[in-house]
């Protein structure tokens, strides 16, 4: 995705620092040195980005400037005083704001009640003003009497923006801001930054999206295992050497071979994965249903859907993987076979793998080990489980092959999958179904809170089991990923499915448009070029 570059670029204000940490250190339990004696420093109407591959310690350090966690060493001074941030309520008391990449609403109740909610009570019976004023103020367009769970996901982080700047923060955090917005909410959203820098605002920003970075932040300071290993001006900086700095190698480009000829040679190939007609009611009363969705992805391609988060990509997971039944057979098929009257087990049988977006609970379980998550869905592919029993031997060795390979970061196969970052966790995920050589991989957000090198490892699997004849559907809200390794690409919206284009036939300004729901905006593609 093109961002627009700062070119105006204001310096931040001179003087003391906003906030300066010397000598941070964290310590958990088993000795994990997540931060090792960091320094940092912003000034008024700085925007500093804070960069690092996941595990580096990025969340650790903004949990501490946040109060959620304490340093075991090392000061925190605010406008050059030292001061202990005990708690997040401490952190707002000073001027410290939020914008979690998770948002914590509550889907039944309005933009004031939410909001309400965070300021304990205050502004009383003039709080929809308020949010009107600073939210016009700000170009943050948002009715007050909505009710949350009829807000699209870039309505929705606007709501947790005006939260915080109703609390009138002097250092704005933002993790990941920009996951689920489309291309022209995440130039509004640094439309808005950019003017609250402008008034003074600092702002710590945390991103893996390096273009990002370079058009928006004035300075980045660089994480690596704990310990501050660089700083930059990121707009004189280059991606791949941001990249560089991160992760302390060249993360390398994707080669890909070019895209399968369409149709392909033998035309009366049965699809791997076919979709006809599915509808579905939605998984949750704040979700869309499915209608008449119609697919299909061949072997030797990766069709990609995009869209923004909550319009039925949850739906149609769980309807792909047999999570959720289908209400006809024949509107999934596998590989020519009825498979949508059958569950996740049987549908794996025949070749199928799924990588689920909620990492904790549908992709992994927190409590067990890494070698037991493994075991999860690879116990009949890996030959894990003899005449009914599990052989714990080379389900460890199977955990400890996924860590090596795919570089996750985990005190070995013994580890508990809930004590890995979240980067790290995808990783071992993503490696478990990859490993087993599916068929058909269906995976959703396949890179999601992943760093810069781990990202392009990944994508180099997925393009190696598309060159070895899988079929790939990737559903994900990063265009740019889609954009990389796909050789289709269609859009989900309002539960309804756009046709397929050829990735190379449409741009990323059509694909935001479709995002929208303006279908139309696309031409209509070619016969051959459908799905």
């Amino acid at each position: 995705m093109t961002l627009r570059m700062d070119q105006s670029r204001p310096a931040p204000a001179p003087g003391p620092h906003r906030l300066a940490l010397e000598g941070i250190v964290k310590r958990f339990a088993g000795a994990v040195l997540a931060n090792d004696h960091i320094d940092l420093a912003l000034r008024p109407g700085e925007i500093h980005a804070l960069l690092g591959e996941n595990g580096a310690g990025k969340s650790t350090l903004v949990k501490i400037i946040y109060g959620v966690l304490h340093a075991d060493e090392g000061r925190v001074l605010w406008e050059g005083q030292p001061v202990t941030i005990s708690s997040p309520a401490r952190a707002r008391a000073l001027g410290i704001g939020m914008v979690f990449q998770h948002f914590s609403l509550f889907e039944s109740l309005t933009v004031t009640e939410n909001v309400q909610l965070a300021l304990d009570g205050r502004q009383g019976e003039n709080l929809a003003q308020a949010i009107d004023e600073v939210a016009g103020r700000y170009g943050l367009a948002l009715d007050p009497k909505q009710r949350i769970c009829d807000l699209s996901v870039g309505e929705r982080q606007r709501v947790e923006i005006v939260r915080c700047l109703l609390q009138n923060p002097r250092l704005l955090i933002m993790d990941e801001p920009t996951s689920v917005l489309t291309p022209s909410e995440v130039e509004s959203l640094f439309v808005t930054l950019r003017r609250l820098a402008g008034e003074g605002v600092s702002i710590l920003y945390i991103s893996h999206k390096l273009d990002e970075i370079r058009a928006l932040c004035h300075r980045a300071t660089i994480l690596r295992a704990g310990r501050v290993v660089g700083a930059c001006d990121p707009a004189t900086t280059s991606t791949r050497d941001l990249a560089r700095l991160m992760i302390g190698e060249d993360p390398g480009a994707l080669e890909r071979r070019d895209p399968p000829v369409w149709p392909h040679a033998a035309g009366d190939e049965a699809p791997r994965l076919e979709l006809e007609r599915l509808s579905m009611d939605a998984e949750s009363p704040f979700a869309p249903p499915l209608t008449d969705v119609s697919l299909k992805v061949r072997s030797g391609e990766i069709v990609g859907i995009a869209g923004v988060a909550g319009n039925g990509q949850g739906t149609l997971l769980a309807a792909l993987s047999g999570e959720h039944r289908a209400p006809r057979p024949e509107a999934v098929r596998v590989d020519g076979v009825a498979v949508g009257h059958l569950g996740p087990a049987a549908r794996r049988d025949l070749g199928l793998a799924v990588v689920p977006e909620e990492r904790l609970g549908r992709g992994a379980v927190p409590e067990l080990s890494l070698a037991e998550n493994a075991l999860l869905s690879s116990y009949r592919s890996g030959a894990l489980v003899r005449r009914g029993l599990i052989d714990r031997t080379r389900a460890h060795g199977l955990a400890r092959t996924i860590i090596e390979r795919f570089g996750v970061r985990a005190g070995g196969s013994r580890a508990a999958a809930g004590s890995l970052s979240g980067g790290n966790l995808q990783k071992f995920i993503i490696g478990r179904e990859l490993l087993q050589k599916p068929r058909l991989l269906i995976a959703s957000q396949p890179t999601w809170g992943v760093d810069a090198g781990a990202a392009a490892a990944i994508h180099r699997a997925l393009l190696e089991l598309r060159n070895q004849g899988g079929a790939l559907l990737i559903i994900s809200q990063d265009l740019d990923e889609l954009f990389a390794i796909a050789d289709r690409i269609a859009v989900l919206c309002a539960g309804r499915l756009s046709a397929t284009r050829p990735v190379h036939e449409v741009s990323l300004e059509q694909v935001g448009l479709m995002m929208g729901g303006l279908f139309d905006d696309v031409p209509t593609p070619a016969p051959e070029a459908r799905s």
